[in-house]
């Protein structure tokens, strides 16, 4: 498994794991079963159908194949990087740039397992030639698979002490995910030691544009910051 280093638009450097060729075909395989497994259940299920007429039959086969064809889309998307298949193997998508993949992240890296799975499995070949371990989609979206194993958790990272009767100010945080409250806080620590403030302002607006803060309750970027750290733990921690 190589060593990969994402570079976070604040310039910071974190360091992963990427996922290797056997763990992501073995995570393929697992999503495979769930999909044969959807559609075998169908084919008992609605074999009611078989007496339309062809066009009938056309129509509701594509319906019910919808799970299947959006399967990796939709959870990736929900899941935050991971379908079932990846959850088992604990292996996530994660942007190069150190942030969560957004929806057409998704979109790019699901269009491409046409020609990544679909024409001779040249993604995994592609994979196994490649360092960072990327396929196809993964070069086109700018994103790569990375493992998640054997590390200290995410979340060991980004917790804060809070006191007991803490009330939190902005419940808009719980949009963050455990990578971008981690990517903050490391940020903001490295920043805060030498009192780069450009990177402190910077910072701050970025975090105000992902979570979609309209009211700022704090003057100074150093308390914005801090307390955004600080509900981020309180909410997460609470769920």
């Amino acid at each position: 498994m190589s060593e990969l280093q994402i570079n976070t638009t604040q310039n910071v450097k974190i360091s992963f794991n990427a996922a290797g060729a056997g763990e992501r075909l073995l995570a393929f395989f697992i999503d495979m079963a769930i999909k044969i497994g959807y559609m075998l259940m169908l084919n008992w299920t609605f074999g009611a159908f078989d007496n339309m007429d062809q066009w009938s039959q056309i129509a509701i086969n594509t319906v019910l194949s919808f799970p299947v064809m959006f399967y990796t889309l939709v959870l990736e998307s929900v899941l935050q990087g991971q379908t079932i298949g990846k959850r088992v193997l604990n292996i996530r998508v994660v942007k190069i740039d150190g942030y969560q993949a957004s929806f057409s992240d998704y979109v790019v890296r699901w269009f491409f397992r046409i020609v990544d799975v679909y024409i001779f499995g040249l993604g995994f070949f592609v994979m196994l030639f490649n360092k960072k371990t990327q396929r196809l989609g993964d070069m086109a979206a700018g994103t790569a698979v990375i493992g998640l194993k054997n590390h200290v958790n995410i979340s060991h990272t980004i917790l804060e002490n809070l006191q007991e009767n803490y009330k939190p100010t902005y419940p808009n945080v719980i949009k963050l995910s455990d990578n971008d409250a981690r990517i903050i806080k490391e940020t903001f620590s490295a920043a805060r030691q030498t009192k780069d403030y450009q990177t402190l302002i910077k910072l701050r607006q970025k975090i105000i544009e992902v979570v979609g803060i309209k009211t700022v309750k704090h003057s100074t970027d150093m308390e914005f910051i801090d307390v955004i750290l600080k509900d981020y733990n309180f909410y997460t921690q609470s769920m």
